[in-house]
């Protein structure tokens, strides 16, 4: 797989390509400096590196919920300001770090963005996250956290993006509801979405990434597959 460099033009598979961006916030808070990298299509990339290194800054620039103070990002070779935010938040969805149920039971928070999801489309969105159709009626007052994460993620299927940004998704699940989740993820980027991660399990990373995007004090320090990038070399 191709690997972005520091300086390198676009990538023809690159969904998203950021240009000299920097992210201030005041005059003293510098969160991101002189950030040039691409995120391929069809791909999972990771965002790692230590607490504070600009990893949720760069996941919520892609889908505009935080804007650059200097540089380009692009998405689909257009720059970011050129999409409607709310058509690009349908393309371009975010799944946080706590799972937020918005409505009484599974199936009406699956018809949160689409209200004519018919049953049938919805039991097939459960099972993508792997959830059976018999969830559909049930309470998500009932729902365990892996459990409400899936239903997450199947809501934001039901809007047929083209990226889902995932930030720290499994930070509060057990070992099978994370389990569970990393599996839908390599899944769904088998079945050609792309995918882009923030996770502070390096393992984690080195398991369901295809590119690694490694943070430290804002600054892209090192960037490849998770085999080569120096961050995730120690773990198996």
């Amino acid at each position: 797989m191709s690997v972005v460099r520091g300086g390198d033009g676009p990538m023809e598979s690159s969904a998203f390509f950021l240009e000299h961006v920097t992210v201030r916030h005041g005059d003293d808070a510098t969160l991101l400096e002189g950030i040039t990298c691409g995120i391929p299509s069809s791909a999972c990339t990771a965002l790692v590196g230590p607490s504070g290194a600009g990893k949720t800054t760069l996941l919520r620039l892609l889908n505009r919920l935080e804007e650059t103070t200097v540089g380009t990002v692009t998405f689909r070779g257009l720059s970011l300001p050129s999409w409607h935010v709310l058509t690009l938040r349908r393309h371009v969805t975010l799944v946080g770090q706590q799972p937020v149920l918005l409505t009484d039971t599974v199936l009406d928070d699956l018809r949160v963005g689409r209200p004519d999801l018919d049953r049938h489309e919805a039991a097939a969105l459960l099972g993508r996250a792997h959830l059976p159709a018999t969830y559909l009626d049930r309470a998500t007052t009932n729902l365990s956290g892996g459990e409400a994460q899936r239903v997450c993620l199947a809501r934001a299927l039901a809007v047929t993006p083209q990226a889902l940004l995932l930030d720290e998704p499994t930070s509060a699940l057990d070992t099978v509801g994370t389990a569970a989740v990393e599996g839908v993820v390599r899944e769904l980027v088998a079945d050609g979405l792309t995918v882009v991660l923030v996770s502070h399990n390096t393992a984690q990373a080195r398991r369901i990434s295809d590119h690694v995007l490694v943070l430290d004090s804002g600054h892209l320090v090192d960037q490849g597959s998770a085999h080569q990038v120096e961050y995730l070399k120690d773990y198996a």
